[in-house]
């Protein structure tokens, strides 16, 4: 085995009754939700079992429900296994799973910030008119010549795969896009069902005022490398942690870029903690040769440990 990545996914993850069966088997991942209810001062946990889903899918819930289940889901994983990862990351809103797990903030502050940038997101969305689209089978370069070309603000929010990419901004820029896009070969042209343009500039004042947010944290090194959304860049620095906090909020996703970063640096097994198997399968279409596993159930759980743990035995 060579290197372990964990990673955290991020919005679009959620399903109702994420994280019922890691509460009820595993005594670490109840405290979390237990400790998730306290702190945000709403039962977090019950959106996530019961639903339902129009009040999961809010933004508001979705980014802290996300989080609160992917750290469930670590913390059943820590109390079965002292193993550790030597790099991590997540998706968007994972990457404050990623940032908890590395130590560089803890349980409060990632809930915290995380339920702050919700708030965030969604005002922004509520007062700008925005849409995201993926765009299935047409290569960055030629995505992104084609964006350079169109009046109003749109971009890519998402390289989620080298097959797979999600463009965001203002509506009428995103609809002009994927007239030109299709056009341009595109296999597929879909529009997302989201509230808003995020990780585009009309999140720009979300992002500034959530800078002021994080100021109130403290933030430490990290003691494992986290591959950082916005630049996918390993990165270990407090400050510079903290200072990408509030980029991210309006910049690209670099995710297939963070990945490659990744094998780059010798990862060859990534474990997605957390609710789905979205991350699991863009890392497997990134790269086909990964070890790809995923913690959101007991079951699961116990598949990967006993995997891992069989590959430890034979090195």
């Amino acid at each position: 085995m060579g290197k372990i990545a964990f990673v955290f996914p991020g919005q679009g993850s959620q399903s109702v009754g994420m994280g019922l069966d890691l509460y009820n088997n595993s005594q670490k991942a109840k405290e979390i939700f237990n400790l998730a209810d306290t702190l945000l001062g709403k039962k977090i946990s019950k959106i996530c079992f019961e639903g339902p889903e129009e009040d999961l899918k809010q933004t508001i819930n979705t980014q802290p429900a996300i989080l609160v289940t992917s750290l469930a889901a670590l913390a059943a994983f820590r109390e079965k296994s002292d193993i550790k990862p030597d790099f991590v990351a997540g998706h968007s809103l994972g990457e404050y799973g990623a940032l908890y797990a590395a130590g560089a903030i803890d349980f409060d502050t990632a809930m915290l910030l995380i339920q702050k940038r919700a708030e965030l997101m969604n005002e922004a969305a509520l007062t700008t008119k925005g849409a995201m689209t993926a765009v299935i089978g047409l290569d960055k370069e030629k995505i992104e010549d084609v964006l350079a070309k169109i009046d109003g603000i749109v971009s890519v929010a998402n390289y989620n795969s080298p097959a797979q990419i999600v463009i965001t901004g203002e509506e009428s820029a995103v609809n002009t896009a994927n007239e030109l896009l299709k056009e341009a070969g595109a296999k597929r042209v879909i529009s997302l069902p989201v509230s808003g343009g995020f990780h585009s500039m009309l999140m720009k004042e979300a992002g500034l005022a959530f800078g002021e947010y994080t100021k109130n944290f403290a933030v430490s090194g990290a003691k494992v490398p986290v591959v950082s959304n916005t630049d996918a860049v390993i990165t270990t620095d407090a400050e510079e942690l903290r200072a990408k906090m509030p980029v991210q909020i309006y910049s690209s996703v670099y995710w297939t870029q963070s990945v490659q970063e990744m094998i780059k640096n010798g990862v060859d097994t990534i474990i997605e903690m957390g609710p789905g198997k979205v991350l699991a399968g863009l890392c497997k279409k990134i790269d086909a040769s990964l070890k790809v596993y995923n913690i959101y159930d007991t079951e699961s759980l116990n598949a990967t440990l006993s995997v891992l743990q069989s590959e430890t035995v034979c090195q």
